[in-house]
This record gives C-alpha cells, sequence and structure tokens, in this order.
C-alpha cells in the first residue's frame, strides 16, 4: 500500500502531509511501522530513535514513526470530484436548517430546488472550473473517465495534494483538453519529467513551492507550447540553468514569470531570461538580488526588436538588496519598462539612506505605476520639479550633478532657471548654505491651536535639528513632535531620517512643513 518516495496525509487530516521514508520494524515496538518526514515539521525526531538511524528526515524534528492504519495514500482525482461537488447533504444538516419564530420555536426551512441542484451536480453540468484543494488526491483515477465526467474543465486547482508523479499529471491534462489552468502549488513534485506528455492546452501553469527547479523547466518547457502565465514561487531557485546556450530559449507564448520568493542573488542570473520574446511580467520579489543593470546592446542589433527584455512592462523587484542608485537609473534602459516595484529594498528606505518616491518618480522617467500606486501626470510634474529644486540646492560644480543624469534635462523641460545666480552678490556661496522660508504649521489636536509661523532655515539644517527649533518655536518643550512636508500631492510626507538635511527631503523655499505631535 505504502511505497518509500511517495507522499501520504494523516488519516483524517488531510492538510498533513509527508514523504514516505522507511517501512518496516523499529527495535523494541511490535509490528510494522512507516517512517515519514514531514512537510510541516510536526514529527518527533530526525529519523533515528533510540540511537538507531532508520532515515534522515529534512529537520531534527520532521520525521516520526506511524502505524500504516493511521495514514493515506490518498484517493484519486474521480474520487475528489465526486466527494467536493456530489456530495449529499447528511440529515443532521437538514436538520439545521431552521429559523426562530417570534415564540422563540425553531421552523424548518425547506431548500426549495435543492433536488434540482443536486442533480445537476451529480451529473457535473456545467462545471468549468474545479477546486480540489487539500484533499489528499494522488492519482488520476480510471482512464476516461475524467473526460466523461467533466468534459468541459478549463481551471482545476490541485493544491496541497499527494500528486508527485508528472505521468499522473500528464494524464489528467490529456483527458481535460479544454484545461487552459493548473494549480500544482504544494505538491512535492518528482524530477524525472520523461514521461510527461504535451500540455497542449495548458496557458497558466502554477508550480508554486513544489520543489521544482529551473533544470526541469528546461525539459518542461518542450511540453509547454502554449504556456503564457508561469508560476515557480518559493522553490529555493538560484540559478537559471539553460541546456543548450547562454540563455533562456523557447517558451515562445509566456508573458508572465513569477520568481518570487527564491534565491537568486545574482542580476546574471536574470539576463538568462532575457530573450524570451513574449515576457511582459518578471516578478522578483522577495530574492536576495543587489543589483540591476541593462545589457549592452550590439551595435548589430540596435533596433527594438533586438533589445533585450523587448517585451518587458511589469518588473517587481520588492524586498531585495538593492541598495545603489545606479540601479535604479538602470531601468530607463528597458525598453518598455511601465511599472515597477523596489519597496522594501535599502534604496527605497529613507531611514536607511535611501531615497524617497518624489526621487524615483523623477529619476524614472517612464515609469507610469511605482510601488503598485499610479504615477499620475500631476504626481510627476511636481515630483520632477521639486527633483530640480533639490539638486541645485545641494549641487554647485558639474561634477555633482553628474550623479543625476536627468537633472539637465528635467531643468529644462519645467523652465527652472539656476537659483545660484541669486547669490552672486554675496560670493559663489552653496545654496545649500543659504535660507529657506518655511511656514511651519500645528495640526496636533494635543498642541492646541497655534498661528501658522514663517521662518528662515538653513538648507543644511537637519530634519532632527528642525524638530527641536520647532519645540522652541510653539513652545512644546517636553513634546516629541513629528514632522511631514506639505504637498498638494499625493498625502503629507512624514520626514522620519533625522540625519536628512532639508533640502536631502525635498524641503526647498516656501515649503509647507506640518508639526504634529507623536503618538
Amino acid at each position: 500500500m505504502f511505497e518509500i518516495g511517495k507522499r501520504v496525509h494523516s488519516a483524517g487530516d488531510t492538510g498533513r502531509i509527508g514523504t514516505v521514508k522507511y517501512i518496516g520494524h523499529v527495535q523494541g515496538y511490535s509490528g510494522e511501522w512507516v517512517g515519514v518526514d514531514w512537510d510541516n515539521g510536526s514529527g518527533k525526531h530526525d529519523g533515528s530513535i533510540n540511537g538507531s538511524r532508520y532515515f534522515q528526515a529534512t529537520s531534527e524534528k520532521s520525521g516520526s514513526f506511524v502505524r500504516p492504519q493511521n495514514l493515506s495514500s490518498g484517493i484519486s482525482l474521480i474520487e475528489a470530484l465526486f466527494l467536493r461537488y456530489r456530495a449529499e447533504s447528511r440529515k443532521e444538516e437538514e436538520d439545521e436548517m431552521y429559523v426562530l419564530s417570534a415564540s422563540n420555536r425553531r421552523v424548518a426551512v425547506q431548500f426549495v430546488g435543492k433536488d434540482k441542484i443536486q442533480d445537476k451536480l451529480s451529473r457535473f453540468d456545467g462545471i468549468f472550473s474545479a477546486s480540489l484543494a487539500y484533499l489528499g488526491v494522488s492519482s488520476a483515477g480510471s482512464s476516461c473517465q475524467i473526460s466523461m465526467i467533466v468534459p468541459d474543465l478549463k481551471e482545476l486547482d490541485l493544491t496541497g495534494n499527494l500528486l508527485s508523479d508528472w505521468k499522473d499529471v500528464g494524464a489528467i491534462c490529456e483527458e481535460l483538453p479544454a484545461l487552459a489552468a493548473l494549480n500544482l502549488s504544494n505538491n512535492l513534485m518528482a524530477c524525472d519529467m520523461a514521461s510527461l506528455s504535451p500540455l497542449r492546452n495548458l496557458s497558466v501553469l502554477v508550480l508554486n513551492y513544489t520543489g521544482i527547479k529551473w533544470i526541469q523547466i528546461e525539459s518542461l518547457k518542450d511540453s509547454l507550447v502554449a504556456i503564457k502565465e508561469l508560476h515557480l514561487m518559493g522553490n529555493k531557485i538560484s540559478e537559471i540553468t539553460p541546456t543548450s546556450s547562454d540563455v533562456v530559449h523557447g517558451l515562445d507564448s509566456l508573458r508572465v514569470l513569477n520568481l518570487e520568493e527564491n534565491c537568486i542573488s545574482e542580476w546574471d542570473e536574470i539576463l538568462k531570461l532575457s530573450e524570451l520574446t513574449s515576457l511582459e511580467q518578471l516578478h522578483l520579489n522577495k530574492n536576495i538580488l543587489r543589483c540591476v543593470f541593462y545589457p549592452s546592446n550590439n551595435p548589430a542589433n540596435e533596433s527594438l526588436d533586438h533589445s533585450p527584455f523587448k517585451q518587458l512592462h511589469c518588473l517587481l523587484l520588492g524586498a531585495n538588496r538593492i541598495e545603489d542608485l545606479e540601479s535604479v537609473d538602470s531601468l530607463n534602459s528597458f525598453p518598455r519598462l511601465t511599472d515597477v516595484r523596489l519597496s522594501e529594498n535599502p534604496v527605497a528606505d529613507p531611514g536607511k539612506g535611501g531615497i524617497p518616491r518624489f526621487i524615483f518618480i523623477a529619476r524614472l522617467a517612464k515609469i507610469e505605476v511605482l510601488n503598485g500606486s499610479e504615477v499620475t501626470p500631476r504626481e510627476r510634474k511636481e515630483s520632477e520639479i521639486r527633483y530640480v529644486r533639490m539638486v541645485m540646492s545641494k549641487s554647485s560644480d558639474d561634477q555633482e550633478t553628474a550623479k543625476h543624469p536627468r537633472f539637465l534635462e528635467l531643468k529644462r523641460l519645467h523652465g527652472i532657471e539656476d537659483e545660484r545666480s541669486n547669490n552672486d552678490a554675496f560670493g559663489p556661496k552653496r545654496l545649500s548654505s543659504g535660507l529657506l522660508s518655511i511656514t511651519f504649521k500645528c495640526v496636533g489636536a494635543s498642541l492646541g491651536e497655534k498661528p501658522p509661523l514663517t521662518k528662515k532655515i538653513p538648507a543644511s539644517t537637519s530634519v532632527g535639528k528642525l524638530k527641536i527649533l520647532c519645540q522652541s518655536f510653539f513652545r512644546l518643550k517636553a513634546t516629541k513632535l513629528k514632522l511631514f512636508l506639505q504637498e498638494e500631492f499625493p498625502l503629507p510626507t512624514l520626514l522620519d531620517d533625522g540625519m536628512a538635511s532639508l533640502a536631502d527631503v525635498g524641503i526647498h523655499n516656501n515649503s509647507t512643513v506640518l508639526v504634529d505631535e507623536e503618538s
């Protein structure tokens, strides 16, 4: 009944899944035992007991020995369909269908049309999408039965079952010619794909947390002739390994590739995907990437048709380790990139030396969606003007402005005059050492009503120093303050980096700062 390497679940608990690692006797205990390595680590040991090792578990507490009668090797997909969609309601359930009368008595409710609905379900009429997650499915079932029962099935969710053999996956797809989307997440899939037949009509395949590596995708891709979306989250993938060249070829219809929550650290690995001709979305959140760069084009292939990542318009890089502005600026080189996520990277954390949203918008010329939020034309214009004024307040030479590739372009675009000329009468003095006229408004209810104040503050003043000055301006010595830069769009920006200067955070002449009390 059980075989080593096969998947099982606890009898009565289809969510507690593991792999059979040992079958036989255990010294000191009578009868036969099955050694299981549990996926969720809910075991008792690492495969050894009383000094004798029977198998090697994944972790110190993921293994245990179980009596065969307390395990299940699963059911067929046909059985799962009947269990999920054809199970008749028990009498106890029907007895519970009631309403309370005015005298607080139970009045039974008759389910009108119940027989018709059950009859329709018993014949599986009109079922185009089926969810059989965590039902213990381990095989396809008898040949030809699936196509007879659900011939029109287009979407099938088999998350968290006991499937591991690609032969079973092929058998399911072969009997469902209309199947377009298949979710196999949380099934521990085998490495051997030799027995897999072509999955001709499958356009969406989800293989999250299946243990699959890219080398297996190379074996799989010839079967995925119509694939448009491929999801590979949480598989500990660290490298992209093409089999026939330096870059990945094939997968000609692939538009969405999801590699989130993996272990990719080198951007060179991602460049191996640059010639996927239809790729529009690349999801790389929660990897360990430290930088991004666009590959240099071959001079002979300068047309857009031969550009790397030529169709890519969405690149999600959230929660990586990117910290340099060169990586941000390189995103301008992607021909069609308009949607970027960079949140939860050091470069996006002002508290760790990163930059705020308005600087990202100004430096990224074509971005229309940043960190999941639309960049409107109004926000872009205001961000770019604010950015130019910030650079002008900090930079006094060409070497410094060279660190801001779009500065001169934006300065011309928005017709911003060089404000440094206003200081010529006082000598070659940097604006950052001059004074900014800033209006302060108390907005905290607990601070009481106080009239706005306008003060001239050196642009080099730190945010931390500004908080101390505000305590003095409004006589709030014993109050911890938080400051916000008021902008027309979007919401006011919290100034939370105490070491940053006013110029660094985008405060310029005639800015308004809101003063509130820390909660």
